[in-house]
């Protein structure tokens, strides 16, 4: 339920309860929420994180996954996110929006708003999404560096360094890359675009000790794989980064159609969310109850100000 009140927001910084929950047994799985809504609904389906996509913060936007968004408009997804469901939120932090110090601008911006992870891509401007082609790589070094100064601006931020190298460089130039991130300070490593179960395994096999992260998006480079496949695999966390924003345009899509063809919403009705369950979702009775409860404001009487 969104927060109401100051008692409501967990005392516990996100960050830690993102770390806690990777200590535990088991894949940690995190859903793509694309928006307050897409995070309650995550919440409420028994989901313990949640993450925030590029691609589908810029493609709600009606913007492509191209580095376009900026560090404030990142952080207005975060905060109703964050607002909307409790739960910590795994953000994408693209290129970490550009050098060192931009990197950290970037790290104290993201946490103020409540983010508990966000991670970090060795790609240059303009980056592509992951499972694209013709993806231009930064130096590894330059890459570390950046990781450095998130490790070192965080309080509690856990830092997720990814590398799109093994489209160009092969699995041991991932690999190469990711023990270096390591060294620089990052918490865990997500290898994107593995394109088979044996990738997925041997970089897993390379890294022991390294929480990993598994991306599993549609239409792309990575076979369907099950979170109790990836976890069999030696992966950590799994995501679904897109997948409630392409549900919800496919839906909206049909919708307009029907319109358009029947002249009204009749055709659709059985497949919306009623008004009641919209309600309870965004706890409207409980605002209500609120708003009930606060004493109605007493203007004081005072020096008259005009005759």
């Amino acid at each position: 339920m969104p927060y109401l009140l100051a008692s409501d927001v967990p005392s516990e910084a996100a960050g830690r309860r993102f770390r806690a929950l990777l200590e535990r047994p088991g894949i940690l799985q995190i859903p793509g929420t694309h928006n307050g809504m897409a995070a309650i609904q995550a919440a409420r389906a028994g989901f313990e994180a949640c993450y925030l996509s590029g691609a589908a913060m810029t493609a709600s936007m009606g913007l492509p996954d191209l580095g376009i968004i900026t560090v404030d408009e990142v952080a207005f997804f975060i905060r109703q996110v964050v607002r909307a469901s409790g739960l910590p939120v795994l953000v994408d932090g693209d290129t970490g929006y550009g050098e060192a110090l931009n990197v950290m601008h970037m790290v104290h911006t993201f946490e103020e708003a409540g983010a508990a992870a966000v991670h970090l891509e060795d790609q240059l401007l303009p980056k592509k999404c992951g499972h694209l082609n013709d993806k231009r790589l930064a130096d590894a070094h330059d890459m570390a560096a950046k990781v450095a100064a998130a490790a070192r601006a965080r309080r509690e931020l856990v830092v997720v360094a990814r590398t799109d190298a093994a489209a160009s460089e092969g699995l041991d130039g991932a690999v190469a890359r990711a023990k270096l991130y390591v060294e620089a300070g990052a918490d865990a490593i997500f290898p994107e675009a593995l394109n088979t179960a044996e990738m997925f395994r041997a970089f897993a096999e390379r890294m022991p000790g390294v929480k990993l992260l598994a991306n599993m998006t549609e239409f792309g480079r990575t076979p369907f794989f099950t979170a109790s496949d990836f976890e069999a695999m030696g992966y950590r966390m799994v995501i679904w980064p897109v997948s409630s924003l392409r549900v919800a345009n496919k839906a909206q899509e049909e919708l307009y159609a029907s319109i358009r063809h029947h002249g009204g919403t009749h055709a659709m009705v059985e497949r919306m969310q009623t008004r009641k369950e919209l309600y309870e979702a965004i706890g409207l009775h409980d605002y209500e109850a609120l708003d009930a409860s606060i004493v109605q404001t007493v203007i004081p009487e005072g020096v008259p100000q005009r005759s």
